[in-house]
């Protein structure tokens, strides 16, 4: 990947399609742990194919490491539980909220890039980093929620946050030896299975859901999983956590564009408001040279 920018578009083009995960989640009418659990074991089953056709994969798969299966299956658990806690944070606190607290990722990952990866960035892209998360505060700060119940519904998603981070942190080690399929497969294959076990043991049905829940299961898993989440796995071998996460923020510019026209959601001048901030940070920051 010698190009910036072809590697800058690609990351875009996956933004976009995580960006679908709002709109999917709510035409999707099943519990938050069940929604997570078809998103990834069908994108699982979506990625075998290309494990199984490619002897390369399945030599790499064969010839894993203790520790590579090791740290494979800690992104799993990482995914897994990013999910958990965030779902939960919307029993207490608002969508809003918890969502502008969830994107608060990029502090973990220069904190965590700082100190893990020697990575350093100038005061411009700290700046732009600062400027983009005000952006995403004002989207949602009208529909903010203060009290004692809310409080801790935005402590489990500041920990999802953290922990989402730590998940990307993991995938930029293991990808620089170990190829995108492979990796995705351990990663999203024991995600579903933690999230499974989760499920069963909340005593939640695994069927009976309708034919839109279920067209939503795939195109979480296709579009917003494989066309978003994998890419972002895949860039990993070139891109720090750090630009991956600044570039997350952008999801909430792509999904308030498709509830506008999917949803038929009202853009308000607040929101455009937002949306112009989140875009001049995301500018800043990537535009600055990093080392």
């Amino acid at each position: 990947m010698k190009s910036p920018i072809l590697s800058y578009a690609i990351l875009f083009f996956g933004v976009f399609a995580l960006s679908t995960s709002a709109i999917f989640v709510k035409l999707a009418d099943a519990p938050a742990a069940i929604t997570a659990f078809y998103r990834l074991f069908f994108a699982t089953i979506m990625l075998v194919p290309f494990l199984l056709i490619s002897k390369k994969n399945r030599n790499e798969l064969c010839s894993l490491s203790k520790k590579q299966w090791g740290l494979g299956l800690l992104s799993g658990l990482f995914l897994a539980a990013h999910y958990v806690l965030w779902f939960e944070s919307l029993h207490y606190t608002s969508v809003a909220s918890s969502t502008v607290i969830v994107t608060l990722q990029p502090l973990f990952s220069m904190v965590g890039g700082y100190f893990l990866f020697k990575e350093r960035f100038g005061k411009g892209a700290v700046v732009g980093c600062l400027i983009a998360i005000v952006g995403s505060i004002v989207i949602g700060w009208q529909d903010f929620q203060i009290s004692g119940q809310a409080l801790f519904g935005d402590i489990l998603a500041f920990i999802a946050a953290g922990i989402i981070t730590a998940y990307f942190f993991v995938g930029q080690h293991v990808r620089k030896k170990l190829s995108l399929v492979p990796y995705s497969v351990i990663s999203y294959g024991s995600s579903a299975l933690f999230l499974g076990m989760f499920a069963f043991s909340q005593k939640i049905s695994f069927f009976n859901y309708s034919g839109q829940t279920w067209w939503s299961f795939i195109g979480l898993a296709f579009i917003a999983t494989i066309l978003g989440q994998t890419i972002f796995n895949w860039l990993l071998k070139w891109l720090s956590t750090s630009v991956i996460s600044m570039s997350i923020l952008g999801e909430t510019i792509g999904t308030c564009i498709l509830a506008y026209y999917i949803l038929d959601e009202v853009i308000s001048l607040q929101q455009g408001i937002g949306i112009v901030l989140i875009l001049i940070g995301l500018a800043l920051f990537l535009l600055q040279p990093k080392k």
